[in-house]
């Protein structure tokens, strides 16, 4: 299970990661994510070092394509909590820094096995002055579809991710609650410098 939310939270997140605010302004949001998600799975499925598995490609990948429109100052205080607002300026932009390494590191290798699987998309449940919806699809490949589902907040600049729902859990909500704990027990320097640690060990792992 914990398998399948990898590779399917690395598919949202590199999705996320391809999105160009020229076509954000323009788009809406189902159709701007079902897009993308076709242009990254083609994009997977045609590279063969991706497809096997080579970590320096697929941190490339979605490291160089870092998310335009993805709204990573919101997604980074959301998952912080109520800490954010006793952070200094210097502190969150540390913990977003941190936040943004974790999540492409954390997620990058599971791209690898992303191979036969295809996107679908339920129909939205919104209306046209919405300015946060939520758009449904399920990843069908071998076993039974795993649900992946965006959050998506409407700005001046066009439609941002901000929260990733895979298997039924929401990303944010997720880290907020160990980010609570950290905090609870070192303080916010505690947290960032654990994962400042977490994101050196995992680049030390996969160097290795």
């Amino acid at each position: 299970m914990l398998n399948r939310r990898s590779w399917v939270a690395a598919l949202a997140i590199a999705t996320a990661s391809w999105m160009a605010p020229v076509h954000a302004a323009i788009e809406a949001p189902e159709v701007l994510v079902k897009r993308l998600s076709d242009e990254v799975m083609a994009a997977i499925k045609a590279d063969p070092a991706i497809q096997a598995g080579d970590l320096d490609r697929i941190v490339t990948l979605v490291d160089t394509k870092i998310m335009p429109n993805v709204n990573f100052a919101r997604m980074t205080s959301s998952a912080v909590g109520r800490f954010w607002r006793q952070a200094t300026p210097e502190q969150q932009k540390q913990l977003q820094d941190e936040f943004k390494i974790l999540l492409v590191r954390t997620y990058s290798g599971a791209l690898g096995e992303v191979k036969d699987q295809t996107v679908s998309f339920k129909p939205m449940r919104a209306r046209a002055e919405d300015i946060e919806v939520v758009v449904r699809s399920e990843v069908r490949g071998r076993g039974e579809p795993v649900q992946l589902d965006y959050r998506l907040e409407k700005t001046t600049s066009g439609w941002k991710i901000y929260d990733l729902n895979v298997l039924g859990v929401w990303l944010v909500e997720t880290y907020r609650t160990q980010f609570a704990q950290e905090i609870s027990a070192k303080g916010i320097d505690g947290l960032i410098a654990t994962l400042s640690q977490r994101n050196k060990s995992n680049s030390t792992s996969k160097a290795s």
